[in-house]
Parts: C-alpha cells; sequence; structure tokens
C-alpha cells in the first residue's frame, strides 16, 4: 500500500501544471494588421526557444488587407499557421509559396531574408497564428530557407473519444506508435501539436521534462494540470515542471495549441526582426540590410 501511494505521487508530480499566464494584448503589425501577442509583448515576456507568438483573427477585412509588405528578418525561425484563410509568401530569393486554410509555413531567416505575406482575399475569415522560434548561435548565419507544408501534408490523429490531433512538429505518441509530423531535425526539437476536443474529455501527452513548453487555448474550455485549473482563451499558459501535460475541456470543448522545445540558454539581443547573441552582432545585422547584403545571401 504504501509503494503505491508513493507511485501515486510521483506520477502527480510529474504533470505540467500552469506556471504562469501571459495574455493576448491587442496590437497591430505589418500595414497595420490587428492581432493579438502573448510571448513577446513584452521583451522578458519569452519562454526560450520561444520568441514571441502572435494570433490573428478577423472577419472584417480591413483588419488584414493590407498585410505584411517586405520586411526583412535574421537569426529566428517564424512559423505561420493558417486556421482559415489565404497568404500569398513571397521573399528576395525568388520564393514564393501560397498558404492556405489548415497549412503551415515554416521560414528559417538564417542569415537573412526579406519577405511579404499578403492577403489573397478581400473578404471573409483570416485566422491563424504566427509564432517566432529562436535559432542557436551557431545557426543564426545559416542559409535561408522555408517549407510550404499543405494541410492534407499534416497528420490528422482522430482520437476515440471524438477529438483530432493535428501534429505539425515532433511526434504524438498515439495507440498505434508515433505519429511524426512534418518538421523534424531543428535542434530545439519543437513539438507543436493542434488540439481539437470535445465537451468534457481529459486528455495527455508526454512531454520531455527538458522542454519548456506552452498552451494557448483559442476556442471553447479547458482546465490543466494536476489539481485542474481553469485556462484562459488568448493568452499563452505557460506550463511548469514534469514531463506529463494533462488537461479536460469544458462544456463547450477546447480547441488548443501545444508548443514544447529544448531551451538553449544563450543570452538574445533583439532589435525589431533582428535575433542576435550581442548587440554587436545586432549592429552587424542593421547594417548588411541597409547596405543591401541580405539580397545576396
Amino acid at each position: 500500500m504504501l509503494i503505491q501511494k508513493t507511485t501515486l505521487q510521483l506520477n502527480e508530480l510529474m504533470i505540467r501544471n500552469i506556471q504562469t499566464i501571459i495574455p493576448g494584448i491587442a496590437t497591430s503589425d505589418g500595414a497595420g494588421v490587428k492581432l493579438r501577442r502573448s510571448l513577446g509583448g513584452q521583451e522578458q515576456l519569452r519562454l526560450d526557444p520561444f520568441l514571441m507568438l502572435d494570433e490573428f483573427s478577423s472577419n472584417d477585412p480591413n483588419d488584414y488587407v493590407a498585410g505584411f509588405p517586405a520586411h526583412p528578418h535574421r537569426g529566428f525561425e517564424t512559423v505561420t499557421y493558417m486556421l482559415e484563410g489565404h497568404m500569398l509568401h513571397e521573399d528576395h530569393l525568388g520564393n514564393q509559396g501560397h498558404l492556405k486554410t489548415g497549412g503551415v509555413q515554416w521560414m528559417t531567416a538564417g542569415r537573412g531574408i526579406i519577405h511579404s505575406e499578403m492577403p489573397q482575399q478581400v473578404s471573409g475569415a483570416m485566422r491563424g497564428f504566427q509564432l517566432w522560434i529562436n535559432l542557436p548561435a551557431q545557426e543564426k548565419m545559416k542559409p535561408a530557407g522555408y517549407q510550404d507544408i499543405q494541410v492534407e501534408e499534416i497528420p490528422r490523429v482522430e482520437l476515440e473519444h471524438g477529438g483530432s490531433i493535428k501534429v505539425i512538429a515532433g511526434s504524438y505518441e498515439g495507440a498505434d506508435g508515433a505519429i511524426q509530423g512534418p518538421i523534424q531535425g531543428i535542434t530545439t526539437a519543437p513539438l507543436f501539436l493542434d488540439v481539437n476536443l470535445p465537451p468534457h474529455i481529459e486528455f495527455e501527452h508526454r512531454i520531455a521534462k527538458e522542454f519548456n513548453a506552452f498552451l494557448y487555448l483559442y476556442e471553447g474550455e479547458l482546465e490543466v494540470g494536476g489539481p485542474m485549473r481553469p485556462a484562459p482563451t488568448q493568452a499563452a499558459i505557460v506550463l511548469g515542471d514534469g514531463d506529463r501535460l494533462k488537461v479536460k475541456s469544458g462544456e463547450a470543448g477546447a480547441q488548443f495549441i501545444v508548443l514544447a522545445a529544448l531551451p538553449l540558454h544563450e543570452p538574445i539581443v533583439q532589435y525589431g526582426p533582428f535575433v542576435m547573441n550581442t548587440r554587436a552582432e545586432i549592429e552587424q545585422a542593421i547594417d548588411d540590410y541597409q547596405n543591401n547584403r541580405f539580397v545576396i545571401s
């Protein structure tokens, strides 16, 4: 009996509880696209290696139609996940890609890229997320590149209780083994899941204790941890130590993204769209951009 009790206590300690809640703050970016920024809303509100998370969601074209005209990046990765809508990506390397409902673009800015993201619609809903993930120091100046991932390339796991999981990066350990997402082989080993639960369903997933992790509830109601604690919508819900995520959906069900990755434990110096390790590297990035050196990267 004593052994069973001790095992139960250890299991309970493994569950990740809510550590911090970072509300999404209404702001705008690009040419006036309205969005909510949680991670990255203030410089100290990061979760290594995650730098920023924006949610954009509107049925009003005035909130999004101006898009994100050409702008530079260096030193990190951007991930755009479209829940609804159609965006066109173009960059100075001659790449072009269409990001449509359910699709993902995973871009590595590396040493430098100048790109635009422009809506290809003048009505209807435009909804999704943009995430920034830091690159380790030794990879910040590698060549830029990106992957356009269409919705049919993203594995969708149907759960026994009627829910579903889209595996964008990392893997989901299902009843039939590991389901791998299309994004693999990144140094920070990111996990990116989009989870849809019907009402009153418990969901658990292993997240290695070495990873930093957070959730973002974008629809419905959700309780997190052990003991359970209600999670707000439109906020980054940073999880504490442990190796297991445990949640339960409410009366309205729940739709949320799960993000986790290995921290880099490196200094961060950010100046707008440039994220490096030192001030000197930031000054070099600015000088390279102003003198058109990104064009030959």
